[in-house]
């Protein structure tokens, strides 16, 4: 068992975030031998485990943190500070540990009674798996690619839609132990290297009744079991509509570390042609000023979204449609925001920003990497809501 199954329940939000914050000269010094590695190394784990960071969303009832919601954004993007895959990994995985909270209780036995700092990966996307009904459970099958953290992982959840006569009658999660599924090495990649996100797959196998969860909201009287356990409200809130932020925290702290990567940079040199100080250079200066504001509003558009959120469902409150394709909106423009800023930074270096051995270029190609997963697409992510907005009809019915 990972860090002795040691717990972290009386940890503080502070205290959290600030083992985050000393991890990351650990993380900036370590991330080329992750990326050579396309895992996260074992000093990166065994610091993960050692600080609880991995369980800052899991039950207290299980020895995790149990962390204001906002946290899913806020450990994220401090880790990312340090690198942007490990702050990756660490979204994916403590997300899973805070999603295992609705599963029934026996679910939730399965996997952390053995071991609590048990890694749990996903494959998030239903078509790409297909399950039928059988006595007692489900038969799974599938390939699902980009599985974040999987080589750190002793379970995985996993999508699939259920059919009968070729209809579909469900979308739900399966959650399956790594010997039931098979990793694929195909993850040789432009950037996030680290996060080691390979596809999975499995064969007819088969998924008790008890880890198998319908994921099916929009149907009538639809609930989540294990919340008769987990009275916590923050629980409640749906990562369909918020899931997207926690990888946006990592979007974030990695634009913060490229701007301080950048700084450090302006301050040290002069041009290498002229002689003079970069940061006499009001173009410099306004890259500089520009990429921050664009940073800075990045995050405060998508963790706005949590704290929102937050307080709506302490308040016995629910999203209604509007609001969660609000939130899924502000996160792709948050993403893109991200990335605007690193381009202009990963510009201004010059020839600097071409070489392997200078941290931004890493950086750069992390976060174009990472803005390709689908929660920062503005074009499939911005339109849904203005069509609400427009007196129009969004229909999904895992929203």
């Amino acid at each position: 068992m990972n860090a002795s199954g040691r717990r972290h329940d009386q940890v503080s939000y502070a205290e959290a975030i600030q083992r985050a914050r000393d991890l990351i000269p650990l993380l900036r010094e370590q991330a080329t031998a992750c990326e050579r590695e396309r895992r996260l190394t074992g000093p990166v784990m065994q610091a993960l485990h050692e600080t609880g960071l991995l369980r800052f969303l899991q039950p207290k009832a299980w020895g995790g943190m149990e962390l204001p919601f906002v946290a899913y954004f806020d450990i994220p993007e401090m880790l990312s500070r340090g690198d942007i895959s490990t702050g990756w990994v660490v979204a994916n995985l403590a997300s899973h540990h805070r999603n295992l909270v609705w599963w029934p209780e026996q679910a939730q036995k399965d996997v952390w009674a053995a071991n609590p700092d048990a890694g749990i990966a996903s494959g998030i996307a239903y078509q790409q798996g297909r399950a039928h009904k059988l006595d007692g459970g489900m038969k799974v099958s599938g390939a699902w690619n980009f599985s974040s953290g999987t080589d750190h992982s002793e379970w995985s959840m996993l999508a699939c839609t259920v059919r009968e006569e070729d209809k579909p009658v469900d979308w739900i999660y399966a959650l399956v132990p790594s010997s039931d599924y098979e990793i694929v090495d195909d993850w040789h990649v432009l950037g996030m290297c680290a996060t080691g996100s390979k596809t999975v797959r499995c064969t007819d196998v088969f998924v008790p009744e008890h880890r198998v969860l319908s994921m099916h909201v929009a149907r009538p009287g639809h609930a989540w079991p294990g919340l008769e356990v987990h009275r916590n409200p923050h629980y409640r809130i749906p990562t369909s509509a918020l899931g997207g932020h926690t990888i946006g925290g990592c979007m974030v702290g990695n634009a913060r570390n490229a701007l301080d990567t950048c700084v450090a940079l302006v301050k040290e040199r002069s041009t290498s042609y002229t002689g003079a100080r970069m940061r006499d250079f009001q173009t410099v200066q306004l890259r500089i000023a520009r990429s921050a504001a664009q940073i800075d509003a990045a995050a405060l558009l998508m963790r706005n979204d949590l704290l929102e959120a937050q307080a709506l469902y302490e308040a016995g409150g629910t999203l209604d449609t509007e609001a969660k394709l609000r939130y899924k909106r502000n996160c792709a423009l948050g993403g893109r925001l991200c990335v605007e800023a690193i381009d202009s930074l990963h510009e201004m270096a010059g020839a600097n920003g071409i070489y392997d051995h200078f941290a931004l270029q890493r950086m750069f190609r992390d976060a174009r990497a990472a803005a390709g997963h689908f929660s920062f697409s503005v074009d499939a992510q911005l339109p849904p809501w203005a069509l609400v907005a427009l007196g129009g009809e969004f229909k999904s019915p895992t929203l």
